[in-house]
């Protein structure tokens, strides 16, 4: 750890103690004490150094002696929300779980309500900021299921742009998978995660979604052995991949050439 130390909030919320924006506001109030004195908002922290915040103990390891952040995959079923607190009291995500010793669970990204499948959840603030910022467009892929079936033109069109009441949206790619009945599948794919935004899409050309299941998130599906309502952690090779995904640990470059990185998406989509 180089001698001016890491700042505080940061590595508190590398740490999974919370979000930045959470960790700022709590070191502002008072509530940390870094070696048993009063952290202020510019405190910075170094190897050995005892962390306090109510009943949570945390000590500033050296960088090698750093382990990589644990990683949840979730598969949430329809009638559970994202949050911890909810004043209508229905059943929340965190309450399915594993619990954790000074650390906690955060959630990269949402699924509302009545929709099902992949959730990520991770112990670093700085993952979860990193995948779940805008600039990072993150690839989600859903299985749809609607009443009724687009024509190609319909399709075509879904691709370019839909005009939503918070903005123009597309998808990067919609695929027929068939149907039977009044009933018929989709699998799309979008780079951003709006509020209730593939059913908010499909409404705005005139369908009703039936049925909403995110099977995949960025480089992270869905295991297919992995039902409802049921938790699987990623191991040390997978979370490993995962952070080398997100830019916070240097993928092995074997040639010694420079590493690609995809280009941002156009602000705007040809009609």
């Amino acid at each position: 750890m180089a001698n001016e130390g890491i700042r505080l909030q940061k590595f508190m919320a590398d740490s999974g103690m919370g979000s930045r924006r959470e960790m700022d506001a709590l070191v502002e109030s008072g509530a940390v004490m870094v070696n048993g004195v009063v952290a202020l908002p510019g405190t910075r922290v170094q190897e050995n150094d005892l962390i306090q915040s109510g009943n949570r103990r945390l000590r500033v390891q050296a960088p090698e002696e750093v382990k990589l952040p644990r990683v949840l995959l979730y598969h949430k079923p329809e009638g559970e929300i994202v949050s911890r607190d909810d004043p209508e009291g229905r059943p929340s995500v965190f309450q399915k779980l594993p619990r954790l010793r000074g650390q906690r669970w955060i959630a990269i990204g949402r699924l509302d309500f009545n929709t099902s499948g992949l959730l990520v959840f991770t112990t670093s603030g700085e993952l979860a900021n990193q995948i779940a910022h805008p600039r990072f467009e993150v690839e989600r892929e859903y299985a749809v299921r609607v009443l009724g079936e687009l024509t190609e033109e319909q399709m075509v069109a879904s691709t370019r742009e839909i005009m939503l009441e918070d903005g123009p949206a597309w998808f990067e790619r919609i695929e027929d998978r068939g149907g039977e009945g009044a009933n018929h599948w989709y699998e799309v794919i979008l780079r951003e995660g709006r509020n209730r935004e593939v059913r908010r899409m499909f409404e705005a050309i005139g369908f009703t979604v039936s049925r909403l299941m995110r099977v995949r998130f960025g480089i992270i599906a869905l295991p297919p052995r992995l039902k409802r309502g049921q938790t699987i952690e990623l191991d040390v090779t997978e979370t490993t991949r995962v952070m080398q995904w997100a830019g916070l640990i240097k993928p092995p470059n074997p040639a010694g050439g420079a590493q690609k990185r995809r280009s941002p998406r156009p602000a705007t989509r040809a009609k």
